[in-house]
């Protein structure tokens, strides 16, 4: 049985990708509209990670990294403002949860741990959490440097009654489904509209434990088909 469920924050339970979109868009207008440079931006931020880890404020250092290579070192300090303040206005956008996602989280906590498992930048997660309302839900919140099987064991058996009762829910294969998996817990899919390149993979469609579901008003049923597998 299951007596543990993880959620992913970003993109699961709010809108997070739109706004870096948007602001890429801008920071690419921003420097004469070539569009080679979204693809160099994101290799920055994939270059970065192991110094800046996740979130904005190190999307924020690698749109700079880029502007100051893309201009030979000629970029103006104007930019370089402007990219800042676009960096503290995500810092400070709202907060919209998608569909289901109260309720769903409410009904499911009745009965089993709850808890929110998520990457980025401590001050900012925890911002949106706050924000979101969500907080008084959730039994638990693991903020982390990185998902691993290492970390989805060690948060399942400190929440819960281990990997092997427990089920991480999200939109991102890479970060959310497959090291669940591999931990041994359930991992159950939600594709969200917008996903950057760095957490893209394939399905896992072999292994016992991994579903998909299109929305998270779905995901009450297949938490419990979890009693008739286990049967």
């Amino acid at each position: 049985m299951i007596s543990c469920i993880g959620f992913d924050a970003d993109d699961t339970l709010w809108q997070n990708e739109t706004f870096f979109r948007l602001t890429e868009a801008r920071f690419i207008a921003l420097l004469g509209g070539d569009p080679g440079l979204t693809e160099r931006l994101h290799e920055a931020e994939k270059r970065n990670l192991g110094h800046y880890g996740f979130g904005v404020k190190g999307f924020m250092l690698s749109m700079i990294e880029t502007a100051i290579e893309a201009t030979e070192g000629q970029v103006k300090a104007s930019v370089i403002a402007e990219i800042l303040a676009e960096g503290r206005e995500m810092l400070r956008h709202p907060i919209h949860l998608l569909p289901d996602v109260e309720e769903v989280v409410r009904a499911l906590a009745q009965d089993h741990r709850v808890i929110v498992i998520t990457k980025g930048d401590l001050l900012d997660q925890e911002r949106k959490l706050a924000q979101s309302g969500l907080g008084d839900l959730f039994h638990g919140v693991e903020i982390v440097s990185d998902k691993t099987p290492e970390t989805y064991a060690r948060a399942f058996a400190r929440h819960g009654a281990g990997a092997d009762h427990a089920m991480m829910v999200g939109n991102s294969l890479k970060s959310d489904v497959i090291p669940a998996l591999q931990a041994g817990a359930w991992g159950v899919h939600i594709p969200h509209e917008l996903t950057w390149s760095y957490e893209r993979a394939d399905p896992p469609t072999d292994a016992p434990r991994f579903r998909v579901i299109q929305r998270l008003a779905e995901l009450p049923d297949v938490v419990n088909a979890t009693l008739t597998h286990n049967r």
